[in-house]
């Protein structure tokens, strides 16, 4: 009799994140600084975008590549960021699935891709299910873009390299000074970089800088589900210059045969997003990166975030999964860095809540140290 389970199913763990986020049900009023969604809630203008889609019909499928309205304005966007002059686009069910489609399209059994370790989850279960190699290169205990770390990795098989910026789980941002290193890297080899923006509105202190800018081999990821708080609303979109054309051409071949397409009316909606002021929003979480950092640093050892809306933190002894799960017993929510990473040494907290949970939060941890 034919094993029930396919092989691949072996290749993947349930995530450690839903993992933690199931145990918030069973708790009395936890802190929780598991999951990585806003806490806030779609700006007024965008909900109204969107009913009024529904109520207007907007409800059938969208062609393959996205609604035809919604692409010319991201294009006009790639256009005015990047100077490419006529941007692919392809809408998506949220990033993730972006990213599957990505990674179904350019990598084949035994090809290697590079990535920085943090890295954010997806990247190595679905590269390995497909039959890729992750080359994870390290960046502790900075962690800065590992430029030298990445050049020494590339082989003959070396497909991409992932670039995460600003972070998960580390806030990393990186400065355009390393980015171009890193398109000198790439460039010399003809290597294609995935660059997941999946964050970019939040950015603390400046500007955040995009390899898109540098490199036309770049294939670019954004998404509405983090800077407008519509994670359940699946919407992301993949962009690339003339020279990653035929990329996203077989993207949108394999959407048509997977997600179908973006859900309609919150393409529409999107197209409101896109005109939507979230500074004020951004300045928010700024002041709760600064609340989680001034009130750990003493008692830990972490990394000032520059952006996203993590801090990744030294556990005491270097052993995150016993401190995981000492601040579970505390009513606290963290997840233990093996989650994102090869090592275990650290632990992530999303600042995704309330001011006063987070210096709940705080304090709890201080008290365990």
């Amino acid at each position: 009799m034919k094993q029930l389970l396919a092989d691949r199913t072996k290749l993947i763990d349930a995530s450690g994140i839903r993992k933690v986020f199931a145990l918030a049900a069973e708790l009395d009023d936890p802190v929780n600084f598991s999951i990585g969604q806003p806490g806030f809630d779609v700006p007024e203008v965008i909900k109204e975008a969107a009913i009024r889609a529904i109520r207007d019909g907007e409800n059938k499928y969208s062609q393959t590549a996205g609604d035809e309205e919604l692409r010319a304005k991201i294009a006009e966007q790639m256009r005015a960021e990047f100077g490419w002059a006529e941007p692919s686009v392809l809408v998506c069910s949220g990033l993730s699935g972006g990213l599957l489609l990505a990674f179904m399209t350019l990598v084949n059994p035994g090809d290697e891709v590079i990535i920085p370790d943090p890295y954010f989850v997806i990247y190595k279960h679905i590269i390995r299910v497909l039959g890729g190699r992750c080359v994870f290169v390290d960046s502790y205990p900075d962690f800065r873009l590992p430029v030298d770390g990445i050049a020494a990795a590339i082989t003959e098989n070396t497909k991409l390299i992932i670039v995460n910026s600003p972070a998960n789980p580390t806030g990393a941002v990186y400065s355009a000074e390393e980015l171009k290193a890193l398109v000198k890297v790439a460039e010399e080899r003809g290597i294609v970089v995935l660059s997941d923006e999946i964050y970019e509105k939040f950015c603390y202190d400046g500007p955040c800088a995009s390899i898109a800018q540098y490199y036309d081999k770049t294939l670019m990821m954004r998404g509405f589900s983090k800077s407008y708080g519509m994670p359940g609303w699946r919407m992301g979109y993949v962009s690339a210059g003339g020279a990653l054309r035929e990329v996203i051409e077989e993207m949108t071949k394999f959407q048509q045969y997977t997600f179908v397409c973006a859900p309609t009316p919150f393409q529409k909606a999107a197209i409101a997003a896109m005109d939507c002021d979230v500074s004020g929003l951004v300045a928010d979480y700024r002041r709760k990166r600064d609340l989680v950092y001034e009130g750990l640093r003493e008692k830990f050892e972490l990394v000032r975030p520059g952006g996203s809306f993590y801090a990744f933190v030294t556990a005491p002894g270097g052993e995150a999964t016993k401190f995981v799960e000492k601040a579970i017993k505390n009513n606290v929510l963290v997840i233990p860095g093996s989650v994102f990473s090869e090592r275990d040494t650290h632990f992530r907290i999303s600042y995704t809540t309330s001011d006063e949970k987070i210096q709940e939060g705080v304090e709890i941890l201080r008290g365990l140290v």
